[in-house]
């Protein structure tokens, strides 16, 4: 283990300042590849996990929204600007293709988990929900849409 390799058990930020200074002076054989590597699998896990919460939330608003009809009254200016909310952190991720793609992968499956806690959330009968998506990803994504 060199000592590079060691920062990162001891000091995790100054690992990162010595990595990228060793990326910047292109001196490859210094770096900490493991780790290096580790990481950046890491971060595209964090990013992926963030579409899948996003997305997780933002169908349980709408789904909310569009069926919770003896709250919506008090509720409905709240979650308006929770799917606000959603949808901005969810447009600024979707910017990758990558993520882009992934989030459509996702939506069917991820639904299946909001429409469950919104079943818990508004004590609603399970069949008040629709069992399947019923936003496309255009709904999903739009700004000006609302059920």
């Amino acid at each position: 283990m060199n000592d590079v390799s060691a920062l990162y058990e001891t000091d995790y930020y100054l690992w990162l300042q010595e990595t990228y200074q060793t990326l910047d002076k292109k001196e490859i054989d210094r770096l900490d590849l493991p780790h290096l590597m580790e990481e950046i699998l890491s971060l595209g896990n964090e990013q992926r996990h963030k579409v899948d919460s996003y997305l997780r939330q933002l169908l349980i608003h709408l789904l909310l929204y569009q069926y919770w009809e003896s709250e919506r009254g008090n509720c409905a200016k709240g979650w308006q600007n929770e799917i606000d909310n959603f949808r901005f952190e969810l447009e600024s991720l979707l910017q990758s293709r990558t993520l882009y793609n992934y989030f459509l992968q996702q939506i069917e499956g991820i639904y299946v988990k909001a429409r469950k806690q919104a079943i818990k959330k508004s004590e609603l009968a399970p069949e008040s929900f629709p069992d399947k998506c019923t936003f496309t990803a255009a709904n999903l994504l739009d700004s000006d849409f609302l059920p």
